[in-house]
């Protein structure tokens, strides 16, 4: 494996009101692809704040600053997909911070590209990473803004799916929910969590679209990074 953790480590400046955490999976491989929506969206709130996320430590990239006036961390653990947790459990003993002062924002499948969902709190569903962060955590109970990146189609199969890079006009529509993720992270800091569930939480009756089967032949993949 790469040695992502041979920087010098910076330590934090100081305690903050919130940690927000993206979830996708470190190098250049995996930038743009579907599986990295949180670390786009913290991308974004960065940039809309001001903030950089340069300084490595607890097998993660971070930066501090001030979103919707809250002092916060953005969080990019490196450990890779599946292991996100390590990193999670590391920062948060560092910093300190409570359940209710950990934010997560991640790609999700099963909702449609775009669209977010936010939940106060409750099980990983599907995804490994975030599996992986209750597991070394011990508790689910913290918000988390989910990212649709919806299903796959037609012949692409599931890993080619979530670690491929939309284009066109999925690449707009996922832009558009990245944006909205940054928007509804805003609201949750400022205390308005269930303003923000009824804001993006809406659910359009679609059809529902079965899951592709990964054509015959095609490999799963690495599974660190599922």
């Amino acid at each position: 494996m790469r040695n992502l953790f041979s920087k010098k480590a910076d330590v934090p400046a100081g305690p903050v009101d919130f940690l927000i955490v993206g979830l996708g999976n470190p190098g250049r491989e995996y930038a743009g692809t579907r599986h990295n929506a949180g670390y786009m969206a913290l991308d974004i709130l960065a940039d809309r704040f001001g903030i950089e996320i340069k300084r490595h430590n607890f097998q993660a990239v971070f930066g501090e600053g001030f979103v919707a006036g809250q002092k916060v961390a953005l969080v990019k653990p490196l450990t890779f997909m599946n292991e996100s947790g390590r990193a999670v459990r590391d920062i948060m003993n560092w910093y300190k911070c409570q359940h209710d002062q950990l934010l997560l924002i991640y790609d999700d499948i099963d909702i449609p590209l775009g669209d977010i969902r936010i939940r106060a709190g409750g099980s990983a569903g599907t995804h490994n990473g975030m599996r992986s962060v209750i597991y070394q955590l011990q508790y689910d109970d913290f918000p988390r803004v989910r990212v649709g990146i919806g299903q796959a189609q037609g012949q692409r199969g599931l890993v080619a799916h979530v670690l491929g890079a939309p284009q066109g006009e999925e690449l707009e529509a996922l832009r558009h929910g990245l944006a909205q993720a940054a928007d509804a992270a805003e609201l949750i800091l400022n205390g308005q969590l269930l303003q923000a569930q009824a804001q993006f939480n809406k659910r359009p009756k679609k059809e529902k679209l079965p899951k592709a089967d990964p054509p015959e032949g095609e490999s799963l993949g690495d599974p660190e990074v599922l």
